[in-house]
C-alpha cells in the first residue's frame, strides 16, 4: 500500500481505528499516539511490512524493532519471562516501559523485526488509541518512531506528516503525545540492565528489582537499537564464512541469491535460497535474516552472496552481510 497514494490524516475514533486496523492488515503503514511518542505500526508478522518500516524511516541499518500487545498474555506468547521481568510488568505495564527478552518458541514475530536476534523487545502501552488499534487488528505490531531516522522522535500528528507526509498510508490524529520522551528499555537477559533511559525513571525500577551496577547502560535516538551488541562489528555473524559479491559458485558452496539471473556455477551450490527472485529490495529485506539462518545449517563451509544492489533498502542489506563477513 505504502506510496501509492497520499498519506491521509484521520482523527482519532471509530473511523480511524477501523481503518488502521484494515491498513495494519494488508500490510501497510499506520502512524498512532502512544503515552511517550507517535510509534510507526506495522503487522509484526509480515516481513515485508516490517520492511516498509526501514524503507520510510530510511532507517540506515535493521537494528531490532519493539513489539507492542495488548497485555502481558501476549506477550509472553512471543517472549520468555524471568522472574524480574514479571516483577516489573505486574508494576509498570501497561505503561513506558520496554522489556528486551529471549524469543519464545515459534514466535510469530518476523525474524526482520528482531534483527535476527534470540531477543525480542516488547512493550504494553497505556494509550487508548494505541489499544484500541491492538485490539482491532488482533495481533502484535511493530512500532518505531514515527519519524525519519536521526530526525526528532514526533509527539503529534503533524510532526509525523512533515517527516513521513507520502511514505506511508495513515496517519490518525489522537492529539499529543503525553509523555513526549520514548520508553525505558531493559534487558532482562540475565541480570536487569538498562539499556536506554525514558519515560520511566530508572529510580522508579530500581524500586523493583536492582539494576547491574554501572552495565549495559545506552541511550538511542529512536527505539530501534535496542540491544548493545548491535553495534558490534560481527556481531550478525553465521557459523559458516560469507563470501560477497560472488559472480561465480565454488564447490561445496551455499548460494544466496538475487534477482533472476544466474552466476557461474550455480547448479553445484549445496543449497540455493533467492532474497527476491524479481529483484525486490522489500522482498529481499524480509527474507534476509531467515534464509540466511537456513543456509547457514546446509552444512556448507562458506556462503556465496551475490551483489545486491546499495540503493534504498539494499544499503541496510549490505551492511548486514558486511557485518555477518567482518573477521571474529
Amino acid at each position: 500500500m505504502t506510496g501509492e497514494c497520499p498519506t491521509q490524516v484521520m482523527p482519532a475514533g471509530d473511523l480511524a481505528i477501523a481503518a488502521a486496523a484494515r491498513v495494519l492488515g494488508e500490510g501497510g503503514l499506520v502512524a498512532f499516539p502512544t503515552e511517550t511518542v507517535y510509534g510507526l505500526g506495522a503487522d509484526a508478522g509480515n516481513g515485508e511490512a516490517v520492511a516498509r518500516i526501514y524503507e520510510a524511516k530510511g532507517r540506515p541499518s535493521f537494528n531490532p524493532l519493539i513489539t507492542h500487545v495488548l497485555d502481558a498474555a501476549a506477550a509472553r506468547r512471543l517472549a520468555r519471562f524471568d522472574p524480574a521481568a514479571e516483577r516489573l510488568v505486574s508494576t509498570f505495564w501497561p505503561g513506558p516501559l520496554t522489556l528486551v527478552l529471549p524469543k519464545a518458541p515459534n514466535c510469530a514475530v518476523a525474524e526482520l523485526a528482531t534483527a535476527g536476534l534470540d531477543t525480542i523487545a516488547v512493550r504494553v502501552p497505556s494509550h487508548g488509541v494505541a489499544r484500541a488499534i491492538m485490539a482491532a487488528f488482533g495481533g502484535p505490531i511493530v512500532a518505531p518512531s514515527a519519524n525519519r531516522s536521526g530526525h526528532v522522535s514526533p509527539t503529534t500528528a503533524a510532526h509525523v506528516l512533515g517527516d513521513l507526509g507520502g511514505r506511508i498510508d495513515l496517519i490518525v490524529d489522537g492529539g499529543p503525545a503525553p509523555m513526549g520522551l520514548e520508553s525505558t528499555i531493559i534487558a532482562c537477559v540475565d541480570a536487569p540492565v538498562l539499556l536506554r533511559p525514558g519515560a520511566l525513571a530508572r529510580a522508579r525500577i530500581e524500586q523493583v528489582v536492582t539494576l547491574k551496577a554501572g552495565a549495559g547502560v545506552r541511550a538511542s535516538d529512536n527505539e530501534g537499537a535496542v540491544i548493545a551488541p548491535g553495534g558490534l562489528a560481527s556481531h550478525y555473524a553465521p557459523r559458516a564464512r560469507l563470501r560477497l559479491d560472488a559472480t561465480s559458485l565454488y564447490s561445496g558452496e551455499a548460494l544466496l541469491a538475487f534477482g533472476r539471473e544466474g552466476i557461474a556455477g550455480a547448479d553445484r551450490a549445496v543449497l540455493t535460497l533467492n532474497l527476491s527472485t524479481r529483484g525486490d529490495l522489500i522482498e529481499a529485506a524480509a527474507n534476509f535474516f531467515s534464509h540466511l539462518r537456513t543456509l547457514d545449517t546446509c552444512g556448507a563451509a562458506t556462503i556465496a552472496v551475490m551483489p545486491i544492489p546499495h540503493a534504498g533498502l539494499g544499503e541496510a542489506i549490505n551492511d548486514r552481510l558486511e557485518r555477518a563477513a567482518a573477521p571474529r
